[in-house]
Order: structure tokens, then sequence, then C-alpha cells
């Protein structure tokens, strides 16, 4: 069990007889009040966001979730195709509104990590940063510095992003999936 103040940034918990990830936590106390802590808590099966908060005398039960590593196939009409690393018989579908956005910057063949609860495949762990090739790029013309230095490119997965005027055609470059901004070039 949790305390009211464990509570905290990329836990998952039992709320309500289903399993949440902590997006936000903040403890407080106003004034002569006993400390309180603000949560935003993300239902892991429905996608709900709600916002909760925890009093001193509350507590949690942490939710056991399991990881198996899974490889990424491919995107058919908004569902994601994944299979068992070792047996690629064994394949399953999710859904794009569990897995979100960052989801846009996986390859396929590339293994992630399936998130499991109770039996039950709800989600996917994303690695934090990837390496991804640019297939288009303009080029940059010196003296085009009024937008800041920056300009609009392709990646291997057709997903667009604002990287340094520097990237060409061709180049590897290392960006965050929770954040989804350029981080180097590889």
């Amino acid at each position: 069990m949790l305390e009211y103040n464990e509570i905290t940034l990329r836990k998952y918990i039992i709320f309500e007889k289903e399993p949440y990830e902590v997006l936000a936590s903040h403890v407080f106390r106003k004034q002569q009040r006993k400390p309180v802590n603000a949560t935003k808590l993300k239902n892991l099966i429905s996608g709900r966001i709600v916002e909760h908060s925890f009093h001193v005398s509350d507590k949690a039960e942490e939710a056991e979730i399991e990881t198996k590593k899974v490889k990424y196939l491919y995107l058919n009409k908004s569902e994601y195709w994944f299979c068992d690393e070792i047996d690629p018989a064994n394949r399953f579908k999710l859904e794009a509104s569990l897995l979100g956005d960052a989801i846009k910057y996986v390859k396929t063949g590339s293994v992630v990590e399936a998130l499991i609860f109770e039996e039950k495949i709800f989600g996917v762990k994303l690695p934090v940063k990837v390496d991804l090739k640019v297939t288009e790029a303009a080029d940059a013309v010196r003296g085009d510095t009024a937008k800041g230095g920056n300009k609009l490119v392709t990646l291997e997965t057709g997903v667009t992003l604002t990287v340094p005027m520097f990237v060409k055609e061709g180049d590897v470059i290392r960006l965050n999936t929770e954040t989804g901004e350029y981080s180097e070039r590889v």
C-alpha cells in the first residue's frame, strides 16, 4: 500500500478497482490544513484522465503491472499489430487510442515492452529515445533564420518533425518519444 505522498509521477495504482498511471502529482498544504496530494490519473484500460486529491489518511494499492517483450508489426486502420518476440504466430492488436502519440516514432520490427494487468495487455512501454532516418528534408538556405533556424523533415515512420537547419536527408537523428522533440544527430 502506498501512502498519500508516495503516489508520485509514473507510478501505477489501483483506484476505484481499476489500474491507473499517475501523470502528475503535487503535495501541498493550504494554510493550517493537513497536506493534500493533488494528482492527475490516467485509466490504463479506457484511457480516461481524472483528477483526484489524496488526503493524509488515504492509501492506494500499487498495481502489479507485468511486462513482456513484443515486436511491432504494422498499422492497419488505426489498429497496431504486435507479436510475441519469441513466437511470431502469437499476434494481438491494440487500438491507437490506448497507445497515444509516441507509437508514431516506433519502426516496424522494433521490440517494445507490452504492459500487462491481470493477464490482459493494455498498452506498450516505449523507449525514451529512438533513432530514425530522415527521408525528406528541404535544403538549408543561407540566411534563412527568420523562422529560428529550424526546418520540417519527414522521418522513415512518416512523422514530420522540426529539426535544426544542418540536418540533411539520409541523416539519422535521435528524438525523445515522450516530448516528440529532436535530441541530437547520430
